[in-house]
């Protein structure tokens, strides 16, 4: 597992916006721009989506990506491919050094499975995300919903294929950093999970930095 710094300064960024936890974020990236994500407390799961913006049909998958790198985790180098296998961003700094792509976000459904069903009705990555796609764009429904990332999220995988949900492995501090190799609508979901212990039963906000390249 290898970190890779970044060389930009946040002080030449053109945006720079703290995300408190719960909340969502969406922003269409132009090629060539470059987004940081920055877990300021640590071991906050950013839950994030990504379409091609000029055709929102085809969207990030994780099943292109992680065949494109023979490599079930992401980090420096990775290129984040789209059903149709477009490349839509790739990781170019990593602070952390791996991300996962295969938990899947949270939803009243996975509360309730996981933790009580009694927990069904708290606040979710899947509530958040729908809220976001549909203030971006009223034609978007449940079925626009794709694969997504859980940056900063420790999902190690069993040789038995089992999954499990492990303490994280990220810091305070710590970023990731992608460029946009498209025009990408990014949408974010910043966890509001109060039930994992991943996190200490406490989400925290993240920050967000853009520079033009």
């Amino acid at each position: 597992m290898s970190l890779i710094e970044s060389p930009r300064k946040v002080e030449d960024a053109i945006y720079d916006r703290l995300l408190p936890s719960g909340e969502g974020w969406t922003y269409e990236l132009q090629p060539g721009q470059v987004l940081r994500i920055i877990d300021l407390e640590g071991n906050q799961a950013v839950d994030t989506l990504f379409y091609d913006a000029d055709n929102l049909e085809d969207h990030y998958s994780a099943v292109a990506t992680i065949t494109g790198q023979h490599n079930l985790y992401l980090t420096t180098g990775t290129v984040l491919r789209a059903e149709s296998g477009k490349a839509l961003m790739r990781i170019v700094a990593d602070t952390c050094g791996r991300h996962d792509t295969i938990g899947g976000a949270c939803s009243a459904q996975s509360n309730g499975v996981r933790y009580d069903r009694s927990l069904e009705w708290m606040h979710n990555c899947r509530d958040t995300f729908m809220l976001q796609l549909s203030r971006y764009d009223d034609r978007l429904q449940k079925r626009d919903l794709a694969p997504n990332i859980n940056f900063f999220m420790n999902v190690p995988v069993a040789p038995d294929g089992s999954l499990e949900f492990a303490d994280g492995i990220s810091a305070p501090g710590r970023y990731v950093e992608l460029e946009s190799l498209a025009h990408t609508l990014v949408l974010i979901s910043n966890c509001p999970q109060l039930n994992n212990p991943c996190n200490a039963y406490n989400p925290t906000p993240i920050r967000l930095v853009i520079w033009e390249n």
